[in-house]
């Protein structure tokens, strides 16, 4: 009945509800600090390689890959629309990069980027997480919305799996959060709170993506290619960095390689 209700919404309503999940899978990782006051970091190494891992796979079988695809039915050459969005994905969290202050997990505060402030610890943190979030709510949303434009390379299995690998890499985001503050001795309902709130730009994301494509049928390869784009600058710039901070380099390149591997199954098995 639920399968039945979620196939009638148009693509923007599955867009939110997927990324609903998504935030909620976030909000399930963050509630760890109610079970443990610091999860071991070799551990948490290992979720930040395979949330790397995910993203990485999702970037292509789910995005890419269905650009290039969609690319071939226009007079330009199939790699130019996906070489572009790609760029620019990458160009753009850059730019939010340079510009919103923030913290990576492991770092001490003379190290937080972005514009200097005076902001907590905490609050920085959330924001680096924030970053994570944006790309993976714009490729969800933009998974979905291509199922409006009727292409045989858009499904709505192919979304679904999109939106159940980017939940479960959602997972070690919110430990990621939300037990370093309540390692550092902050309350465990104030470290779930920002844990899981670190999620919540993914359904406003989510819902401009479908939003846009749908709107704007000849932008979806770009979409596609931007938001593969903007994942893959997060996880270069920042989880994998992140994930071997601590020299648990070995630990941090089997959860990415598990990662790919899940996000691979899933896209291909359902997709």
């Amino acid at each position: 009945m639920c399968i039945a209700w979620f196939t009638e919404l148009n693509p923007v309503w599955q867009a939110f509800v997927a990324t609903c999940f998504t935030w909620s899978i976030t909000a399930l990782g963050a509630s760890v600090v109610f079970v443990f006051k610091e999860v071991n970091r070799k551990v948490l190494d290992g979720m930040l390689g395979f949330a790397a891992g995910v993203m990485i796979a999702a970037s292509f079988w789910s995005l890419l890959a269905p650009a290039i695809e969609m690319a071939r039915e226009s007079a330009l050459p199939a790699w130019l629309p996906a070489t572009i969005g790609f760029l620019f994905g990458g160009v753009f969290l850059w730019g939010i990069d340079q510009v919103l202050p923030h913290l990576h997990v492991g770092f001490p505060m003379d190290e937080a980027e972005g514009i200097k402030t005076d902001w907590q610890r905490s609050t920085l943190l959330v924001l680096a997480i924030t970053l994570h979030n944006i790309p993976e709510g714009l490729a969800v949303g933009v998974a979905f919305g291509a199922l409006s434009a009727g292409l045989p390379s858009a499904s709505l299995a192919g979304a679904v799996a999109l939106a159940l690998g980017i939940g479960i890499q959602n997972f070690p985001e919110g430990t990621a959060v939300a037990a370093p503050l309540r390692r550092e001795g902050m309350g465990r309902l104030r470290s779930f709170w920002y844990g899981q709130l670190s999620a919540v730009v993914e359904p406003m994301a989510g819902v401009l993506g479908a939003f846009a494509v749908t709107s704007m049928r000849a932008i979806l390869p770009y979409a596609l290619a931007f938001a593969a784009g903007a994942m893959i600058y997060v996880v270069v710039e920042e989880l994998i960095p992140e994930s071997q901070l601590e020299k648990n380099t070995h630990i941090a390149t089997i959860g990415a390689m598990l990662g790919f591997a899940v996000m691979m199954m899933l896209d291909v098995g359902l997709g």
